[in-house]
């Protein structure tokens, strides 16, 4: 390839230099910030030689070129735009910046409602069992471990206000320790506890201004919006009194004078009027879902898939918590549900009457993921690109979502939905199959009826859609792909010397042990649609990379998450760890080979923490990709399950 050719005429397409306001990349892919999107001509920069697929994705224009060129590309690329390199987090930056304000706000909540979903779900599946338990058994309740529980299923909802703050904390880059204990104020014992206020307990007035403003000793319990708007002013206050303050005092200074400012603002202006605030959005909402008839919840199912692929979907996370920490009850829950499993339903009623293999394979696994609460692999992998699975996925949703509204189905938790589902909604387990059973019923009837495009059903390999939507699922970057060189055995899955046999076919091994997937089972487009060649995935077991075969490292990456190795016969393999892990920064990943270095099978190339990928936030698939699929005439998965090092995985057959 022409270098820097293909990074001239990538700068031309995307408007030229004057246009780049950012760039970075990955192992795979460009990952440029432009200042007009409209400028760009899509279909000019997917034509230029070397270029294999263009998304835009989290206001980035992701450019995907492959592992081992897109560096030198890149290179090309910056000196031509006479700019200097930028970093992953630069370019998030930049696009965060271009998005609108409200996008940006939404974001926002859910990066911080999302990691405390954990303790909501254990505590909420504790409630949601010790009520199911008290109702079988009703004399239970007097026993001492029945109320040993009931404190564990209380605990995260009595203190709900200093987890929020903690988690916001982190986001808004402040001292969580001074976050929590905002949270701890907002909730002090010493103040009359908010759920008995709202049943009717008297409280007094701390202190009043002019006689007009009252400010009542009243905790904050049931509210989230107030202290996540108290731990953004003391995020600031702090920032602003580090960089102020001496060195020598700030130590004391800036705490005690955070504290004290935040804490007077949140108790008399913060508190009261955003407390207020969110208990009208709470009112509206809950309005809008028990609207007589299910009316309200008919419209919200239909619209609930759209604002996934419009990833504004996280807010919900905000109003879920609001209702749970108000009376115990998430009338969201059931909504959610509806929607994730009719795209589910939609999706497989797609795999089920297909006869194209492509789609058939992408399309099943990815309809049962929905069934367990992952709808992504399903919405984008399957159902936007066909468009007619997505409709019938949002009129499921909205039959279903109806039905749960007219029978009053809640659940005790959030960050749970589809099969799981019914762990957090045994009060009202009936009902919640008939919301169930009805979404995913409807969505698969019309889905069947409607079928895909006749186009898209004749194609040997389903085009790219070229919606931006799409790109939410292109986010992601890397799986491990190995592939050893060895010829196959009769009947003996173990692996071979690296030869070629009568059929010219090779062997390929799997350089990481776990649960081998199907690439198109993988929640990332540029993998699972075989944009940079065909292989598989595992899912890891153990946080270790081995060549699968002697060969020489082709590329890798600065953040040690993605391996290239070109084996002795010329087969080229990208070992790409956990989805989007780019961004983790290098952060539990260690290498022991450098670019260029000679390699034998079973050797070590890179250790990764999986607890710290999933602490992260992201997946830990990894594909196994052979990058120069074009070389060959097939690339197929030949096994399944539980996977080795080393254990045959794939046949390359020339």
């Amino acid at each position: 390839m022409d270098y820097r050719k293909c990074a001239s005429e990538i700068l031309a397409g995307i408007g030229g230099k004057e246009n780049l306001v950012s760039a970075a990349h990955c192992a795979t892919r460009l990952r440029l910030v432009i200042a007009d999107n409209s400028k760009m001509q899509k279909a000019v920069v997917e034509n230029v030689d070397g270029v294999k697929g263009v998304f835009e994705a989290q206001g980035q224009i992701q450019i995907i070129i492959g592992t081992g060129t897109v560096n030198k590309v890149y290179d090309e690329f910056i000196a031509l735009a006479g700019v200097e390199a930028s970093s992953k987090d630069d370019v998030k930056q930049a696009a965060a910046s271009k998005a609108p304000i409200w996008k940006r706000l939404l974001k926002t909540l859910g990066d911080i409602f999302v990691p405390i979903i954990p303790a909501i779900v254990a505590t909420g599946l504790l409630n949601g069992l010790l009520g199911g338990l008290s109702r079988l058994y009703p004399n239970i309740a007097d026993t001492y471990i029945y109320n040993l529980l009931d404190i564990f299923s209380n605990a995260a909802l009595s203190f709900l206000p200093i987890l929020i703050a903690v988690s916001a904390a982190k986001i808004f880059k402040g001292n969580v320790y001074l976050g929590a204990v905002i949270g701890m104020i907002m909730i002090h014992p010493s103040l009359v506890n908010a759920w008995t206020i709202a049943s009717g307990a008297e409280t007094t007035t701390l202190w009043s201004w002019f006689g007009t403003w009252n400010i009542q000793n009243s905790g904050y319990q049931g509210h989230v919006i107030p202290v996540v708007i108290a731990v953004w002013l003391m995020c600031k206050i702090e920032n602003w009194l580090h960089k102020h303050v001496p060195e020598m005092i700030d130590l004391f200074v800036t705490p005690l004078v955070t504290v004290l400012v935040t804490g007077f603002l949140t108790m008399t202006i913060i508190g009261p009027v955003f407390a207020q605030i969110e208990t009208w959005v709470l009112t509206g909402a809950q309005w809008l879902i028990t609207i007589p008839y299910g009316i309200g919840a008919f419209l919200m199912g239909a619209a609930y898939a759209p604002t996934v692929v419009a990833g504004v979907h996280h807010m919900y996370n905000a109003i879920e918590a609001s209702m749970i920490a108000n009376n115990g009850m998430n009338i969201w829950m059931p909504i959610a549900t509806a929607a994730n499993v009719a795209q589910g339903a939609a999706a497989l009623a797609v795999a089920l009457k297909t006869k194209n293999r492509k789609i058939k394979s992408m399309a099943l696994p990815a309809s049962l993921s929905a069934f367990l609460g992952i709808t992504e692999p399903a919405i984008f992998g399957v159902n936007v690109r066909y468009v007619r699975p997505f409709v019938a996925g949002m009129i499921g949703g909205a039959v279903g979502a109806a039905a749960g509204s007219i029978m009053n189905v809640y659940a005790t938790a959030y960050g749970v939905t589809g099969v799981f589902g019914f762990l957090i909604t045994l009060d009202c387990t009936v009902g919640y199959l008939i919301d169930f059973a009805l979404a995913a019923g409807v969505a698969f009837a019309v889905s069947w009826f409607m079928g895909i495009p006749e186009e898209a059903e004749n194609a040997g390999k389903p085009a790219v859609s070229s919606e931006p939507a799409l790109a939410v699922a292109t986010a992601a970057a890397g799986e491990v792909a190995v592939v050893s060189s060895e010829a196959p055995k009769a009947e003996s899955s173990a692996s071979s010397d690296s030869k070629e046999s009568a059929t010219d076919e090779f062997i390929i091994a799997s350089p990481v042990k776990g649960k081998l997937i199907a690439l198109s089972d993988v929640p990332d487009e540029t993998f699972a649609q075989g944009i940079l060649g065909e292989g598989a995935a595992v899912i890891p077991s153990e946080g270790k990379v081995v060549a699968p075969a002697d060969g020489e490292i082709s590329s890798i990456f600065d953040t040690k998450h993605a391996v290239g190795i070109t084996l002795e016969n010329g087969v080229e393999i990208l070992v790409h760890v956990g989805i989007n892990t780019v961004e983790m920064e290098g952060k539990g990943f260690e290498a022991f080979v450098k670019e260029g270095d000679k390699v034998k099978k079973g050797q070590k190339l890179v250790e990764f923490s999986i607890d710290k990928i999933k602490e992260a936030g992201y997946k830990t698939e990894t594909p196994v990709i052979i990058t120069n699929t074009d070389d060959y005439s097939s690339v197929e998965k030949i096994a399944d399950g539980d996977v080795e090092q080393l254990t045959d995985i794939i046949k390359v057959k020339k």
